[in-house]
This record gives structure tokens, C-alpha cells and sequence, in this order.
């Protein structure tokens, strides 16, 4: 297996397209140039080549013809168009990579779907400069561009084939960095929906206000927000800190505004004196901003959220939605 893509600078568009076929085979050989004969006898064509052909391989979108654009109107660059008919099955690979976990086709399709959302059209706005970077005055373009040899290093190493080798190992790792973060964002995803079964089961208290997660790690607040309305606080437990969290429920993802907030008596208190206000030996810290508290044991969370959940019903004002 061969991929072939284009020499000189490289761009954030080539580099996470080679990246994406490098996860679906792992042992294909990839070369920089812009040798039409290379190119041609190549298996897959990245951002070069003048043809965009999806069943042979070819994802080039610099032919004066194309104009291919997502639904919501974004152009796809190289990044896009391999991941538009390669993103589910890398997605699939890298779940059962990083997490154990065999993906229907229609999860696979619908978390490339979002990947390319979050991360994919921003490299390709970048590349056809409709955007400056991939988001923000410092995106991932630009991080991704600031692998390339710089006047300095071409001045060190001389031009020609010593600049080539080392514009290639760069590009590398590139690509090996873009892995790491689809990785990452394969991971973040698949955990989330694994996380929707688990904070559906888990454990309600004192009368449907309080849920209990054995996990601080799992992702609830959305699913609380949508589906809970009573839920005014949750307890969880901290596995690497070895400690109880007493979380309020915000309102919406945009705002610290909490269904109800911890007692203003805790506010900024730790140890000793939060231990003084609550009655709890082992009690920790509260937040100045009242939406998360923790304590050492079980029994001491459950006694402050019991305490947190009297304040509202002696006249704090909660926000509930159906």
C-alpha cells in the first residue's frame, strides 16, 4: 500500500488525510511528491494529482472544476474528502483501539459526522482561506503548519535532499500528533455514550433530588439537564483523590447558573472551618461560587448534601425544567 502526497510545504489538510489512512493501514508507505508517474502508481492521491476519484484513491481538490461543498456550505479540502468516505471506518478502528469497543456502522457514521463538525472543515477552511486557522488566532492549522522546516533549519541543513529528509520526518510527525488527537476525540465520544447508560442507572436519593455517581469521571451534566429535572444535586466520587464531590446542576452548558446553589455559609470555607459550618469532620473545601464541594467519606457528602438540599426548601429559589 502506497500514499502519495505532495512535496515541499505540508499543510494541515494532507497531514490529517494521511493520518486517517495511515489508522486504517498501518503499514502503507507514504511519499512527498509531485512526480505525476509517483503520483499515478500510487494506491491513494492526497492533495495532489488534479483528480478527485474517491474509488481509486484520488482526493485532490485544486482542478479549477471541482467545488464540492459540505450540506451547511463549507468546502472540503483534502482532510475533508478523506474524511468523508474514510471518517466512520477510522473511527471504528480507533474505538476498538482505545476503548475495546466494536461501533455499529451508524454510531461509527455519526461520530465522524461530529469529528468533522468539531475539528475536520476548520483544516479545510484553513487550507482554501476562508478561515485564517482552526479555530482561534492559534488553531490547529497553525500548530499544525509550525512542524515545516523554517528559514533557520534550511539555513542549518543546507537545501536540497538534507531539508527533504527532515520536511519528511516532520510531516510524520505531524501525522503522528493529528492520530493522537482523533484519538482523542474517538475516545472522548465513545466514553460520553457509554457514560448516558451508566448515569441513567445510577443510584437516586432523598426523594429524586440527589443522584449518586460512583465515578466523578463520567461525563453527566448533559444528561442530567435533559432528562432529570428534579435531580438538584449530584454526589460523586473522585477514584484518583480519594474523596466525595457535591456538584450543583447548571442550567444550561453556557452558564454557572445552578438549579440551586450549595449554602452561602460554605462559601470559600476549607477544612477546619467548613468543618465548623457543616458539622462534617471531614469536610473539605466548598467553591466561593457554591456549585461544588467535596468531602473525604461518603457519610460526610451525604450529611452536606442533606444540609444544601434543607437551604432550598427553607426559601433558595430552583429553576426546574421538564
Amino acid at each position: 500500500m502506497l500514499i502519495a502526497t505532495h512535496g515541499g510545504k505540508f499543510h494541515a489538510d494532507d497531514a490529517w488525510a494521511v493520518a486517517v489512512l495511515k489508522v486504517l493501514f498501518p503499514d502503507a508507505d507514504v511519499i512527498r511528491t509531485r512526480e505525476q508517474a509517483k503520483i499515478d502508481a500510487a494506491d491513494f492521491a492526497i492533495d495532489v494529482g488534479g483528480v478527485w476519484d474517491p474509488a481509486t484513491g484520488r482526493f485532490d481538490h485544486h482542478q479549477k472544476e471541482f467545488n464540492a461543498t459540505r450540506p451547511s456550505g463549507v468546502p472540503y479540502a483534502s482532510a475533508g474528502l478523506v474524511w468523508r468516505d474514510h471518517g466512520a471506518q477510522c473511527v471504528a478502528a480507533l474505538a476498538l483501539r482505545h476503548t475495546g469497543e466494536t461501533l455499529s456502522d451508524d454510531t461509527a457514521q455519526q461520530i465522524a459526522y461530529a469529528i468533522d463538525v468539531d475539528i475536520v472543515q476548520y483544516l479545510d477552511l484553513s487550507d482554501v482561506g476562508v478561515a485564517k486557522n482552526a479555530p482561534g488566532s492559534y488553531g490547529l492549522s497553525a500548530v499544525v503548519s509550525g512542524f515545516n522546516p523554517g528559514w533557520l533549519d534550511e539555513q542549518r541543513l543546507g537545501y536540497g535532499e538534507a531539508v527533504d529528509v527532515y520536511r519528511m520526518g516532520q510531516f510524520m510527525r505531524a501525522v503522528e500528533f493529528l492520530t493522537d488527537i482523533m484519538g482523542n476525540a474517538v475516545r472522548y465520544r465513545v466514553g460520553a455514550m457509554l457514560a448516558v447508560t451508566q448515569v441513567r442507572q445510577a443510584e437516586v436519593l432523598e426523594g429524586g433530588k440527589l443522584l449518586f455517581l460512583k465515578n466523578a469521571a463520567l461525563p453527566w451534566s448533559s444528561i442530567v439537564r435533559k432528562e432529570m429535572p428534579k435531580i438538584l444535586f449530584v454526589i460523586s466520587h473522585s477514584l484518583t483523590e480519594n474523596r466525595y464531590i457535591l456538584h450543583t446542576v447548571s442550567v444550561d452548558t453556557e452558564s454557572f447558573d445552578a438549579r440551586a446553589d450549595l449554602p452561602e455559609t460554605w462559601a470559600g470555607l476549607r477544612e477546619a472551618d467548613l468543618a465548623a459550618v457543616t458539622g462534617v469532620p471531614d469536610a473539605v473545601f466548598c467553591h466561593t461560587g457554591r456549585f461544588i464541594a467535596a468531602a473525604r467519606s461518603y457519610e460526610g457528602i451525604r450529611t452536606m448534601a442533606r444540609q444544601a438540599l434543607d437551604a432550598v426548601e427553607q426559601g433558595v429559589t430552583v429553576t426546574t425544567y421538564s
